[in-house]
């Protein structure tokens, strides 16, 4: 069983050994890696990388077009071999780590676990900052293990969900949330399963990238998502700029609606001694290590760099002035929820 995940990066090489060694221990067998406009080497070790015979490489150059940085780079990546040829098929960004509860925890276990299945949504669970300032050159997953509540409802981007998916041409593109542009007549042979193991309403194979966040959603498998990191790293994300919504900037109303601490989930934890002995093979290298050392002190010099800057300097100190979030109560969360069903109805924008 073949499995490919696409990733999108920029300036991000100091996370991506430990995110391609996570990965690939838990069953990806094939890695198709879109950069884009690099300072910090990550271009550089990903040409190592595909030497070394680990993935794919693609650079992403402008102009971009109208759909911005991360779908033209989809569109790049769907031209792939290890994509068109790929049994299954999961698009992930650096800061997601897939968390299999079932079997051995990989995901042909998962695949195992739901026989019928022809796309399964990986629903985030966002881990929060839990008070951690600098950056640190340690696996994620160690470093983060507070998220928020179980259910949890709102904010709704929360619920949100990445997918794997089946390669049997049902859906002719990559798509950031679930595949796109489906064939119509192939619709009706989809079956869309949750991460709970629930089957899913036939509509949701041509739509939503949202689970109900009224209902459990992790007992099969969860998507780790770490948005916010240490607040240094987030000062650094903000100047990265973001991979869909290009003009949008990353400030507080971001973080708060992320930082959420008031669980502690350590199930993540386990998955590392797996991953950590392929990560030390890629560290074997010296190029890759030497590659990875750079990034590192990039990151460090570039923060540096930032606060010499006003808008970015005031970034981090509301960062360090910012209390940690605590979650809607249930009745308030509903009263929102209500307010942006309403609005969807009447094709108003919802926040």
């Amino acid at each position: 069983m073949s499995i490919t995940a696409v990733l999108c990066v920029r300036n991000e090489a100091a996370f991506l050994l430990d995110w391609l060694a996570w990965h690939r221990s838990v069953g990806v067998t094939d890695f198709v890696v879109v950069s884009n406009d690099c300072d910090d080497g990550t271009d550089a070790m990903l040409d190592r990388l595909e030497v070394l015979g680990w993935l794919t490489h693609i650079r992403n150059a402008p102009p971009y077009g109208n759909g911005g940085i991360q779908f033209s780079g989809l569109k790049l990546a769907n031209k792939c071999d290890a994509v068109k040829q790929a049994d299954w098929l999961l698009t992930l960004d650096i800061d997601e780590f897939v968390n299999v509860h079932v079997g051995d925890r990989t995901l042909p276990a998962l695949i195992n676990a739901l026989p019928d299945a022809t796309a399964i949504t990986l629903t985030w669970r966002n881990f929060g900052n839990a008070g951690v300032l600098a950056f640190e050159d340690a696996p994620v997953p160690l470093q983060f293990t507070h998220a928020g509540p179980r259910p949890l409802h709102w904010p709704w981007r929360a619920s949100m969900f990445k997918t794997l998916y089946r390669n049997d041409r049902t859906y002719r593109n990559l798509g950031v949330h679930r595949p796109r542009n489906p064939v119509e007549m192939r619709l009706p042979e989809a079956r869309w399963f949750d991460g709970e193991g629930r089957v899913l309403p036939d509509e949701m194979a041509s739509g939503r990238i949202f689970s109900d966040y009224r209902l459990p959603q992790h007992g099969l498998v969860q998507l780790n998502h770490y948005p916010l990191g240490s607040v240094e790293s987030y000062v650094l994300k903000s100047d990265r700029g973001r991979a869909v919504h290009s003009a949008d900037l990353l400030g507080l109303d971001y973080w708060v609606e992320r930082n959420l601490n008031t669980e502690e989930d350590r199930t993540a934890l386990p998955l590392w001694e797996r991953a950590q002995p392929v990560r030390g093979t890629l560290a074997d290298d010296p190029e890759l290590s030497a590659l990875h050392k750079v990034a590192v002190g990039w990151r460090k010099a570039r923060f540096e760099t930032l606060l010499e800057q006003d808008s970015f300097r005031d970034l981090y100190g509301r960062l360090l002035m910012t209390p940690q979030s605590l979650p809607v109560l249930t009745p308030v969360a509903q009263k929102l929820v209500r307010f942006a069903q309403n609005a969807a109805q009447t094709n108003e924008e919802t926040s």
